[in-house]
């Protein structure tokens, strides 16, 4: 499931809405709520998501003194 066109502009028309003078804001928020609807849709929280999104990571492997 993906979020639509229409309501990506409703997103967009909404923001601009809240924070008329301040495009980088806009971007910042837009992007949360397009993570936020992408989230519901999948029947997740908006952190369960985000850690979803996660890759595994590698530790370096510590060298030992001798």
């Amino acid at each position: 499931m993906e979020i639509t066109r229409k309501e990506l502009n409703q997103i967009r028309r909404m923001v601009a809405r809240e924070f008329p003078n301040d495009p980088a804001l806009q971007q910042v928020h837009v992007a949360r709520k397009i993570i936020s609807r992408e989230a519901q849709l999948r029947g997740m929280t908006f952190p369960e998501y985000i850690m979803s999104l996660r890759r595994p990571t590698q530790r370096p492997k510590c060298r030992r003194a001798v």
